[in-house]
C-alpha cells in the first residue's frame, strides 16, 4: 500500500519570560487513525509520526527536522477523529519566533501555516489566550514509539471514545518525505506564504509571513 505524507499545520508563540506561552503548535492532518494504529517518536530535534486508517485504506508516515530544540516532556498532545494535535515546548525562551519551523531552509509543499493559531510575533501579547485543555501529557499509550512512549508522561485528560468513527473524507495524499504515493509530484497548487520557512522573518514583515 502506497504511504503518504499528511498535511501539517503549524504555528507558534513566544517568550523570554513564560515557559507556557513558548511553544510550536502543530496539526497532522490524518483522519481515523485510532491509537492502536500509529506510532509517534517524539524528539527535542525532531518527530516521526507512522499511522493508518483502515476506514480510509491509508497509511501515512511524517519526519521533521525541527529548527531548534523542544522539551518533550513539557510537550501535549490531543488526538482527534481528524487529526492528531501537539503543542510543543520550545527549550530556549526566547522573546523571538523561530525564522522557520524545520532545520532545512527549504519549501515542503505538505507544510502550511495555520492562518487560525497564527499571531504576528510583534501582536502576540494583545492576543487572547489558547485553550489548551483538551490536551494531554506525552506519554504512556500502546503503540507509541520510543521507550516507554513519548516523554515519559501520560495520556491523562483525552478522551479517545470519539476515535475510530468513520464518513470522514479522503485527506489528499501530499507526497514528499515518508515514501512513494500515488499523488507524488502533483502540488496542492496553494501559494499560501509559510511563515518560518526562510531564514528571516523581520517584525515588520510578519503580517505577510513568507514559506
Amino acid at each position: 500500500m502506497a504511504t503518504a505524507t499528511p498535511e501539517v499545520l503549524w504555528a507558534q508563540r513566544s517568550s523570554k519570560v513564560d515557559a507556557e506561552k513558548n511553544f510550536v503548535y502543530l496539526t497532522i492532518n490524518v483522519a481515523d487513525v485510532p491509537p492502536s494504529n500509529l506510532k509517534l517518536d517524539l524528539k527535542p530535534t525532531s518527530l516521526t509520526f507512522t499511522g493508518h486508517s483502515e476506514t480510509l485504506k491509508k497509511t501515512y508516515h511524517l519526519e521533521l527536522e525541527f529548527y531548534a530544540e523542544i522539551d518533550p516532556e513539557e510537550s501535549k498532545i490531543n488526538h482527534t477523529p481528524r487529526d492528531i494535535e501537539l503543542k510543543l515546548r520550545k527549550k530556549e525562551l526566547d522573546d523571538a519566533y523561530w525564522p522557520r519551523l524545520l532545520k532545512e531552509a527549504k519549501k515542503v509543499h505538505f507544510l502550511k501555516t495555520n492562518f487560525d493559531k497564527w499571531v504576528d510575533e510583534d501582536e502576540q501579547n494583545e492576543a487572547p489566550e489558547e485553550d489548551f485543555s483538551q490536551f494531554g501529557g506525552m506519554g504512556g499509550m500502546p503503540g507509541m514509539g520510543g521507550p516507554g512512549g513519548m516523554g515519559g508522561g501520560d495520556f491523562g485528560g483525552i478522551d479517545f471514545s470519539k476515535l475510530g468513527g468513520g464518513g470522514m473524507p479522503d485527506m489528499s495524499a501530499m507526497g514528499g518525505m515518508g515514501g512513494e504515493d500515488e499523488d507524488e509530484g502533483e502540488d496542492s497548487g496553494d501559494d499560501d506564504e509559510l511563515p518560518g520557512l526562510v531564514e528571516e522573518t523581520p517584525a515588520a514583515e510578519a503580517k505577510n509571513p513568507e514559506a
